[in-house]
């Protein structure tokens, strides 16, 4: 089966890993959310990119859920020493991938060759593509303005109210390379369980991408990062609320709507089923909750087993 992955970060990247043991290498094409990226100290920083490559390489720090295990802060100490900001937490051996990305992208290499570098040489297997190489930054509208979204999800560990999401510059981005063309001949399209405000809908702001679901033939599944009326982690329930959507499995069904297949939900929401339906997508209720590397394999193989 040709699968095409479409991912935020945390959650994305332990489903991606089950997912990972269980299809041959090179079958399964990633696309990364960018638009989360930043710039700290001058470099380019791709969160979402970056767990993802670190958790396929298998040097993820599992206890944080992001950087690299075994990991120092000295540089981090040193920058507050000369009254640099230190909100965004970078670590020693992480900021290595940021130095190597800027340099490669200041020498006029796209963000889609460095991300399939930086893939390899940690030994990722699958390809992992980035949404645009165009920038699309998320930004959020609170109460004294509009945050970027590493200023409202890092600094302000988002404490804040939010009237109003947009993704910035996305009507001049276009498709990385091979993002259109791996949905377009792929057999399935897994939507991972990000937030569906700011880690999928970024990569869907992207002109192209969204029709290039409605046009495939491939089955399109989505995991509800929403359970029982609550987002698993991070603020999607209250982002989904401040766009006006349904913070639920409905919600979520809705939100995709236009594309959607199938979407794979909690077996606490399995009374949502005639909601589901009548918005033209077929429910499927097992255990989405993934606490450890079982968990992460049994909905990776549930997901299969609803594409095959």
């Amino acid at each position: 089966m040709r699968i095409v992955a479409l991912a935020g970060g945390t959650g994305a990247a332990k489903l991606l890993r089950g997912l990972n043991a269980l299809v041959s290498p090179g079958t399964m094409p990633v696309v990364g959310n960018t638009g989360d990226d930043t710039r700290v100290w001058g470099l380019h920083v791709s969160p979402d990119l970056d767990t993802i490559c670190y958790t396929l390489g298998g040097c993820i720090d599992e206890h944080r859920g992001w950087g690299l295990r075994d990991e120092s802060f000295r540089t981090l100490e040193t920058m507050a020493r000369f009254g640099e900001p230190t909100w965004f937490n970078l670590g020693d051996r992480d900021l290595a991938t940021h130095l190597h990305r800027t340099r490669l992208l200041t020498e006029g290499k796209t963000l889609t060759d460095v991300t399939a570098a930086i893939a390899r040489d940690l030994g990722v297997g699958q390809p992992v593509l980035p949404m645009s190489d165009q920038p699309v930054r998320t930004r959020l509208l609170g109460p004294d303005g509009w945050l970027d979204f590493q200023e409202y999800f890092v600094r302000e560990k988002t404490q804040v109210d939010v009237a109003a999401v947009d993704y910035a510059d996305a009507s001049a981005a276009r498709p990385a390379p091979g993002v259109v063309e791996a949905i377009a001949e792929a057999d399935a399209v897994i939507v991972c369980p990000s937030n569906p405000v700011t880690s999928i809908g970024p990569i869907l702001a992207v002109p192209g991408i969204a029709r290039a679901l409605e046009a495939t033939d491939a089955t399109v599944l989505a995991i509800s990062p929403i359970i029982g009326g609550e987002a698993v982690s991070g603020p999607a329930g209250r982002l989904m609320a401040a766009c006006g959507h349904e913070v639920s499995a409905v919600g979520v069904a809705s939100t995709y709507a236009p594309w959607l297949d199938i979407l794979l939900a909690d077996s606490q929401d399995a009374a949502l089923d005639p909601q589901i339906r009548s918005g033209g997508t077929r429910p499927i209720f097992t255990n989405t909750v993934m606490r450890d590397r079982q968990g992460e394999i049994a909905l990776a193989r549930k997901t299969l087993e609803a594409l095959a």
